[in-house]
């Protein structure tokens, strides 16, 4: 990753900031970006004390000129983009019956559209400058399984797994432009494991269904990417890679 530029969205916090904070430690030029700019401050500072060089963007993936101002900064800081992690993410429990369509509309345009007006920027870019770059995107097993109270980020997520494998296919052909994804389980210091275990019982319950024993953590979910984007992933082009502990294998036997 030494001398490489990665752009991770919703990199302030959780998981997020654990990959930025693994790139960084591996030679990279890191972008993270967020709503909050006290919070991109704060793990700029973090991350910073023991790794790398760390650009802050203040954004929406929600808006495309956000995306596009974006893609700008991170040309015009590090002179190069190499990867891009589309990390950014919205979710709550909340009943099919009772969801409102804001509450629809909100995680659909963060999830769907806004991994692809990055994807989409980011790709055009390496298009016009002939990079091979490469894509993660964040999903989540119940994309393909099923979970109660998540109708839309489930259905966001298909939707980026998706667009993963159309983009794999039809990028990787002409430009050699490689798309993968992640689908994590529960993991420890997230907003969403903290927004899906709705008590202490409910995380008990979580909890026995993780043939580990265990939940997992962002330094887990970091040393992942960092795997699909070296140069040992060089081959690996539309997979999706769970890390779950095995939960969504031990459900299928409950």
């Amino acid at each position: 990753m030494k001398g490489k530029s990665v752009i991770i969205t919703g990199g302030s916090s959780g998981m997020g900031k654990a990959m930025a904070a693994r790139m960084a430690q591996k030679g990279a030029w890191v972008v993270i970006t967020g709503r909050s700019a006290e919070k991109l401050e704060a793990a700029k500072s973090e991350i910073e004390t023991f790794a790398g060089q760390v650009l802050t963007v203040q954004m929406d993936v929600r808006q495309p000129e956000d995306v596009q101002r974006m893609v700008e900064e991170a040309v015009a800081v590090f002179g190069r983009i190499d990867a891009l992690v589309n990390n950014a993410a919205g979710n709550f429990l909340c009943p099919a019956e009772d969801l409102s369509i804001n509450g629809w509309n909100a995680v659909v345009n963060i999830v769907l559209n806004g991994t692809f007006y990055c994807s989409q920027a980011v790709g055009k870019y390496w298009i016009a400058e002939g990079i091979p770059g490469s894509i993660i995107n964040m999903v989540a097993t119940y994309a393909w399984d099923a979970g109660p109270g998540v109708i839309h980020s489930a259905s966001a997520k298909a939707g980026v797994l998706a667009m993963t494998r159309t983009l794999a296919v039809e990028w990787g052909r002409r430009y050699g432009i490689r798309v993968n994804a992640i689908a994590p389980g529960l993991i420890e210091r997230t907003g969403g494991a903290d927004k899906l275990i709705s008590s202490e019982e409910a995380g008990q319950r979580m909890l026995d269904s993780v043939p580990l024993g265990r939940l997992g953590t962002p330094e887990e979910i970091a040393g992942l990417a960092a795997f699909l984007l070296s140069t040992d992933a060089a081959y690996m082009n539309g997979a999706c890679l769970t890390l779950d502990g095995g939960q969504s294998l031990h459900q299928t036997f409950i």
